[in-house]
């Protein structure tokens, strides 16, 4: 099976990438740049005893993506606890409302950013009584 091990988000600015994911879920770096031969950064996401899996910041090698356009990649999800606290999160932190919080009915709160590099991604809370 082709199961997804790694993800890399292509970013202009290292730092302030680095701060928007590092203030908004709480991820940690590490400078693997010597490795990749370029600025490339390990995003420790959470502890490796619970589901999901690692990846990195790596520097951009063209044009950040226009506000508007169509995804052009995969988008990511991270599941978080609150909500409403991480999208104030997002938005305090450079963040903005891509597609806003709906229902998965009987499943989850569900919406999309995009992130100060111009990256849209997703955030995910599972409710049962979501509708």
């Amino acid at each position: 099976m082709g199961r997804i091990v790694h993800f890399e988000i292509h970013v202009s600015d290292m730092e302030r990438a680095k701060k928007f994911y590092g203030e908004v879920f709480g991820w940690t770096f590490e400078d693997w740049s010597e490795y990749a031969g370029m600025p490339y950064f390990g995003a420790v996401t959470g502890d490796a005893n619970e589901p999901g899996i690692n990846g990195a910041l790596m520097q951009r090698h063209g044009a950040a993506p226009e506000n508007g356009q169509a995804l052009n990649g995969y988008a990511c999800t991270m599941g978080v606890e609150d909500y409403d606290t991480t999208e104030a999160k997002i938005v305090q932190n450079g963040g903005k409302v891509a597609l806003p919080k709906y229902a998965l009915p009987g499943m989850a709160w569900q919406g999309y950013y995009i992130d100060p590099e111009g990256n849209t991604f997703g955030i995910h809370q599972p409710d049962e009584n979501a509708k």
